[in-house]
Order: structure tokens, then C-alpha cells, then sequence
């Protein structure tokens, strides 16, 4: 029985597959949309890729066997796997959730779930004052830990107290984290979310998503909608994944070290007013993070004296990409309020601190000398222009 993570992201759980009888050591990629059936009523266990196909199985099990989960369903972006996860939810159901999320996550509920009859209450769920939006109606709650951009940790374990009380469902966005660092289910999650395109496959060269459910009869209902909906990934998609997951553990420790030093560095550099990263010692996030986490991963938001600052810093790093995305082998700055919060209303995103001198910063896998001293040279060139 395979029981380390590091040995869980090559092998999953330890399940031998003899489909494929040349002993390749990579999961083969079947690159098949259909498959044939040897007889009326009989079937390989395949029928049609947009229903299963043998490498997304196999990933979707990996992917299982990482988060402790009955089953995991693999889709074709993370966005994909959130807009088929609001399919379980019925018109005038009633669903709670923090107040700092992913941009693209806000811009469904407003503008899709919300037009589908689905209800929504954005709230600061670090406050715990839940119960208070609790109606009859009410269905779950949706919450990120860190959070998308300002890195808020939540107290997993209260939030599900809370839910458990009401009969409700706890969805937890694990993506910053990954299960290398947190086990929601661990700590009373319901349902797991993953945007597969960051660390899981980090690489920065594929799209994925995942729902992750530790009941049967979630699988049953999400089974159902994905091939309903047909938003499974794709298998050549599904190999990327699986290779970027074999070296899952190395990448999220060294990417870590490099953010620790990186934050460190920003906490000592005059013209930067916060740092806003989980493994600060001395501060709350820092306390709930390490009783609720193994680790505070690599994803730092840091705050500029002026916005001028900010964009000065983005176009002057001469090895740090400017680009929106996150959990990549490459060091990436991105500008929330122009990328990934863009379509959030101007006073939510400053209520929630996303200003035009916030900055996000996802450690890669580099030198940590070079993504510091690409950082210190892009301020002192500002600080030199007099």
C-alpha cells in the first residue's frame, strides 16, 4: 500500500494497468475518440473518450489517490470544472463565498450561475461570521485558502464545523496549495477544486481542471454531468498532467524556498509596503496556516508605494515574465487588477485590497539569487529615475 505523496505522484495508487503490454514506464497517451466494442453488449470498459478515456482515467485516479478521494473527474481548464461542479446546484439555491476568490471564479457566479437562478453571497470568511448568511435555501459554501490575490488563510476546520452543522457542502479550492502542502478533506471539505494548469501540471503548458468528491453519490452526479456537458480533458492534455504531477513534491519545495526569500527580501525593500505571504512568522495567517498546512507554498502578493512603481517593476524585470498565470517551473509576475480580477467591480477589488499597486508574484523552480536580484534591479532602475 502506497502511502507517501512523493511516491503516490509517480505511481497513483499503486494500480498496475495491462491495457498496454510493451511495459512503457510512461502512461500511454490513447488518442482515441472512440473505441470498439466486441460485440452487441459487451464493451472494453471504453466506449466514447468524451465519456472516459484510459488516460484521463488514469489521472483522474492519481489525482484521486493525492487528495484521499473517492474520485476525481478531470476537465479542460479549471474554470471548466467549476462551471460543471455549479451544475449539482438547482435555481434559487443559495450558495456563500469568500469574498477574495480567483477573478474568473467571481465572473461566473455574477454573471452565468447567477442568470442559471443560483444565489450568491460574497462575504470575508476569515471573519467566521457564516452562520449569519445561512438561509433555508442555502447549499454550501466556496472558499480558497490562500486566497486569489491577497493571500487570506481560512480556517478550514472552523468553516466546516459550520457547515457540517447546517448540512451544508464545503468546497475548498486547493490550487495554491496543491496536495503536496493541504488536505482539505483532512480538515472537513465536501468537494476539492484544482485549475490543473498550475502546479499540478507546472509547466505553463497546458489547460486542466479537476473536482475532487469523497462521497458516492457526488461522483454519481458529476459522472453524469461531464459527459453530459463534455467538458472532459482532452488525452493528450491528460499525459501532460501526468508527467507534471511526477514532479509535484521537488517543484513545490524548491519553489517555496525560493518564495520565503523572495518575501524576505520584499519585507526589507523600502518602497514596498506589504508583503502579504502565509509563511510570515508572527502573523494570524501564519498561525491558522501552519496547524492546517505542510507547508505555505509559493504564491506571494506584495503592495508598491504607487502604482507607477508597480508597472515600472513589470516591464523592467529582465528574466521575471510578466504573464497571468501561476505554479510554473518560471517565476511570474502578474497585475491582478488588470488580469485576473479585471471583470470584478473597481469597489470590490479595492474593498478587498487589489489596487493599482498590488502585485502577484508565483516562485518558480529558479536560482533564488536571480529572481531576487531581477526584482532589486527593476526598483533601484525606478529609484534611479530621480
Amino acid at each position: 500500500m502506497i502511502s507517501r505523496i512523493e511516491t503516490k505522484c509517480i505511481y497513483g495508487n499503486g494500480k498496475k494497468y495491462d491495457k498496454d503490454k510493451t511495459g512503457a514506464i510512461s502512461f500511454p497517451i490513447y488518442q482515441s475518440a472512440t473505441f470498439a466494442h466486441p460485440e452487441v453488449g459487451e464493451s472494453t470498459g471504453y466506449d466514447y473518450s468524451r465519456l472516459q478515456n484510459p488516460t484521463r482515467e488514469h489521472l483522474e485516479e492519481v489525482v484521486a489517490s493525492l487528495e484521499n478521494g473517492i474520485d476525481a473527474l478531470a476537465f479542460s481548464s479549471g474554470m471548466a470544472a467549476i462551471t460543471a461542479l455549479m451544475e449539482i446546484f438547482k435555481p434559487k439555491d443559495h450558495i456563500i463565498t469568500d469574498s477574495d476568490l480567483y477573478g474568473g471564479a467571481i465572473r461566473l457566479f455574477d454573471n452565468i450561475s447567477e442568470k442559471n437562478g443560483i444565489e450568491f453571497s460574497h462575504i470575508d470568511c476569515t471573519k467566521y461570521n457564516i452562520e449569519s448568511y445561512i438561509n433555508e435555501n442555502t447549499k454550501a459554501i466556496y472558499i480558497e485558502t490562500p486566497t486569489n490575490p491577497m493571500m487570506n488563510i481560512i480556517d478550514i476546520r472552523k468553516v466546516s464545523e459550520i457547515a457540517k452543522k447546517h448540512n451544508l457542502l464545503l468546497i475548498v479550492d486547493n490550487t495554491f496549495l496543491t496536495p503536496y502542502f493541504q488536505h482539505p478533506f483532512e480538515l472537513g471539505a465536501d468537494i476539492i477544486i484544482h485549475s490543473g494548469t498550475k502546479f499540478l501540471g507546472g509547466h505553463n503548458d497546458t489547460l486542466a481542471g479537476f473536482i475532487i468528491v469523497n462521497s458516492e453519490e457526488l461522483s454519481e452526479k458529476l459522472r453524469f454531468i461531464i459527459k453530459t456537458v463534455g467538458s472532459g480533458l482532452a488525452p493528450f492534455d491528460s499525459w501532460l498532467i501526468l508527467r507534471g504531477i511526477k514532479t509535484l513534491p521537488l517543484r513545490m519545495e524548491k519553489a517555496q524556498e525560493n518564495a520565503k526569500a523572495v518575501a524576505e527580501f520584499l519585507i526589507n525593500e523600502e518602497k514596498i509596503l506589504n508583503v502579504y505571504y502565509p509563511g510570515i512568522k508572527g502573523t494570524e495567517s501564519y498561525e491558522i496556516c501552519s496547524k492546517q498546512a505542510d507547508g505555505f507554498g509559493s504564491m506571494i502578493t506584495f503592495e508598491t508605494e504607487s502604482k507607477e512603481l508597480a508597472l515600472h517593476i513589470l516591464k523592467s524585470t529582465k528574466i521575471i515574465p510578466f504573464a497571468e498565470s501561476l505554479g510554473g517551473t518560471e517565476t511570474l509576475l502578474t497585475y491582478p487588477s488588470t488580469q485576473t480580477h479585471a471583470d470584478v467591480p473597481e469597489d470590490i477589488r479595492i474593498k478587498n485590497g487589489i489596487t493599482d499597486r498590488i502585485l502577484r508574484l508565483s516562485a518558480g523552480i529558479e536560482a533564488k539569487e536571480d529572481i531576487i536580484a531581477d526584482l532589486k534591479q527593476a526598483i533601484d532602475s525606478f529609484n534611479e529615475r530621480g
